[in-house]
């Protein structure tokens, strides 16, 4: 899986003037078609809304939740890994991990606490409590946090005590059918779509797209750190 998180970290930080002009070079070696889907993109990608997953065992339910993500604007996916690392199947990912942010936590503890201090509404997706649906659940209540468990055991009782709301998906059949990768498929679609036709302030901030902006660009120029370099004291 791409190292986008050690890229965020070194490139953290700067004023959108240093990113700009950055961007501004770096973009002489793409087409501007390249940089119009760059710039498309940008525009519906959303922090508002995030993902947290639990000890995600299989790799192809790791690689659809990163899929998941990069199709419905989310920009970060945050995930717990005590149990099991978070190893997304490079052939199933098929890129998409270098356009989203993997945010990785030492313990449920110390990402509940991050989440919560950067203003997220932590919900649980279980059918075992008394819960709001994908089309009751109010997205403009705050910006939100889904929560994803275990293929077998669901969310952990850390996350169902620190929980501010449950979500749940109704289901007409006598078996509990639907898996992780297919909960959070529903789940995304549903509640993107609906938080970017409400009137909350959904979009990334200016500061945040031009950073990256100029991380996207950057990885999409074939040897692209070493032409910045060229150039720039980086």
């Amino acid at each position: 899986m791409k190292n986008t998180e050690s890229k965020r970290l070194q490139y953290a930080g700067h004023s959108v003037e240093w990113y700009a002009e950055r961007t501004a070079y770096l973009k002489e070696f793409l087409t501007e078609e390249r940089m119009e889907v760059l710039r498309r993109t940008l525009e519906q990608r959303t922090r508002y809304m995030t993902i947290l997953t639990e000890n995600t065992f299989h790799p192809q339910n790791a690689s659809a939740l990163v899929r998941h993500c990069e199709a419905f604007g989310l920009q970060d996916l945050h995930t717990v890994e005590t149990r099991c690392k978070f190893n997304p199947n490079v052939n199933i990912v098929r890129g998409t991990d270098k356009w989203v942010d993997i945010m990785r936590h030492e313990d449920t503890t110390e990402a509940i606490a991050t989440l919560k201090s950067a203003g997220y509404r932590i919900v649980a997706t279980t059918p075992h409590h008394k819960s709001c649906t994908p089309e009751t659940f109010d997205v403009t209540a705050g910006p939100f946090c889904l929560v994803f468990g275990t293929e077998h055991a669901g969310v952990s009782e850390e996350i169902l005590e620190a929980a501010d709301e449950y979500l749940q998906i109704p289901m007409c059949g006598m078996v509990e059918s639907l898996n992780v990768s297919a909960s959070a498929a529903i789940l995304i679609y549903m509640l993107s779509q609906r938080m970017r036709l409400s009137d909350v302030q959904w979009q990334i901030d200016e500061p945040s797209q031009a950073e990256l902006l100029f991380r996207w660009t950057l990885s999409s120029v074939r040897d692209g750190e070493r032409i910045m370099e060229r150039k720039f004291d980086v």
